[in-house]
């Protein structure tokens, strides 16, 4: 049964911009790839793949400007890598037997299963096999997709030193470049972190949009707002809407016929539960019926988009204007976290524009006009709180200092190096474990009683490198430290990182 949510017609209430960030922050693994592979191939089967399906087949459709989309340039890179397109090869293979293996215990989920495997094996093997730059960009030269970037290895940009921030955003927009044919003109910057004054770094470096989380613009979400005298807009992530689907405390994906994601049949791996209820232990939950999940999708979906279209006719008479709504979520949350996410999101997709309401991108909504006049905005993430407590509150102050001792290392190498016409590896060397050890990912996971030791053991490798390497070039000691270098049997995750980007002062 269609989802009908308005009439149709010429009316447009307003605009909806559907904003999706994909980040596997624990997977970049001594600068090689995971060791925890398997979240990894997971997302890309569950998330990464029927979500970019839901765009394809939409625009195939004529459709245009359906979903923004950012993608972390280390996981971007991790989506190419030979060595992750072979074990996700293989792991599409093993879930497949897994749901063969299962069929005597658990036939139906099995049978389910093994339609969703085959279908991905099939795709995967028709459209992934030379990484996700090629489809990306498919879809993009499209106009289905607009691609936001961001600074390698999700640094939190506000505790970064200008120069150090300057170059990661450099860095991560290049990447960006290098896979697609294009640097991106919007990010989605780290967590959403901001101070003031970072926009001024952001038109440096040709970035024209970034997104902010909805209090930082006290929930004047409307419309997009140049920031201060910068020129760059900012649009605010509308929590009324984004909450509907996903909060810290509720959201469709709760509901009691959806798939339950911590519920396991461990001898396959395979999930057959439904939720059935938030305080219902897992071995009384009642056993996933697809029918039923495909139900709640209809009535979900239909609930939103009511949501989004009273949203827009509410900010239509408070601007005298049609406005703008921007949801904004994690790709993973479709189909890796929410096993019905990409159903629930082609089903509003093709929804939200029967009921009256443009959908199209954060690009497409500049190129629309729907941007205010100026704000200054205040200091902020989308963290706890809404403020930088995460990543710079007392349980990290360790990671913190560490951090800033890492950057006074980097720079004082960089400005000891003489200019050069060519590029300096042990500079990239050094460059690369900088940007590691300032991932925000430590402080969150430590934040989050996450793997707190793992973390801190990460930062602190990287850091330690950074410290030994950056002391032998200051020093000099080039020999000794191409000799440390080779003992790292690390490969590069930028291999067209260029640490002459971030010269000294002086000798630019």
């Amino acid at each position: 049964m269609p989802v009908t949510t308005g009439p149709r017609g010429d009316e447009q209430v307003g605009t909806f911009c559907l904003v999706l960030h994909s980040h596997l922050p624990w997977l970049a693994h001594h600068g090689r790839w995971p060791v925890g592979e398997e979240w990894l191939y997971q997302s890309w089967a569950h998330s990464y793949l029927p979500v970019l399906g839901v765009v394809r087949r939409l625009a195939a459709e004529g459709r245009r400007d359906l979903l923004t989309l950012g993608v972390t340039p280390v996981l971007a890179a991790q989506l190419d890598d030979p060595h992750c397109l072979r074990g996700m090869h293989d792991w599409l293979g093993g879930w497949l037997l897994r749901a063969h293996g299962a069929a005597p215990r658990l036939p139906d989920l099995a049978a389910h299963e093994h339609r969703l495997a085959g279908a991905a094996l099939a795709e995967f093997e028709t459209r992934w096999r030379h990484g996700a730059s090629p489809v990306l960009r498919e879809l993009t030269d499209a106009g289905a997709l607009e691609l936001l970037g961001g600074p390698a290895t999700h640094p939190f940009g506000p505790l970064l030193d200008d120069r150090v921030r300057a170059f990661a955003l450099e860095t991560g927009l290049a990447d960006a470049g290098v896979r697609l044919g294009a640097r991106p003109a919007g990010i989605w910057a780290p967590e959403c972190g901001y101070a003031p004054g970072m926009e001024h770094g952001y038109a440096a470096a040709g970035v024209s949009r970034f997104l902010v989380d909805g209090p930082a613009l006290r929930g004047d979400t409307g419309l997009g707002r140049t920031v201060g005298d910068s020129g760059v807009v900012c649009f605010g992530r509308d929590l009324d809407i984004t909450y509907r689907v996903w909060s810290p405390r509720k959201g469709y994906p709760g509901g009691r016929d959806y798939r339950d994601f911590h519920t396991f049949d461990h001898p396959s791996g395979l999930k057959p539960a439904r939720v059935t209820g938030r305080t219902v232990p897992p071995e009384r939950k009642r056993p996933y019926d697809p029918a039923l999940a495909a139900v709640a999708v209809e009535r979900d979906a239909a609930d939103f988009v009511t949501t989004v279209r009273d949203r827009l006719v509410a900010l239509r008479e408070q601007l005298g204007r049609p406005g703008l709504t921007v949801a904004a979520f994690d790709t993973e949350l479709f189909g890796h976290w929410w096993h019905e996410g990409p159903a629930w999101l082609e089903a509003v997709l093709r929804a939200l524009p029967d009921a009256g309401v443009r959908v199209t991108t954060l690009a497409a909504a500049v190129d629309a006009g729907l941007v205010g006049g100026p704000v200054e905005l205040p200091a902020s993430s989308w963290g706890s709180g809404k403020d930088w407590r995460v990543w710079a509150g007392a349980q990290v102050a360790d990671l913190v200092e560490l951090n800033a001792e890492v950057q006074r290392a980097l720079l004082a190498a960089v400005d000891h190096t003489p200019p050069a016409l060519v590029r300096d590896p042990l500079l990239d060397v050094l460059a690369e474990e900088a940007l590691l050890a300032l991932s925000s990912d430590w402080a969150f996971m430590v934040s989050k009683h996450s793997a707190a030791d793992y973390a801190r053991g990460r930062a602190q490798q990287h850091a330690g490198r950074v410290g030994e390497l950056a002391g032998l070039l200051t020093a000099d000691r080039r020999t000794a430290a191409t000799r440390r270098v080779a003992r790292w049997t690390d490969d590069s995750v930028f291999g067209h990182l260029d640490a002459r980007r971030m010269t000294s002062p002086r000798a630019r």
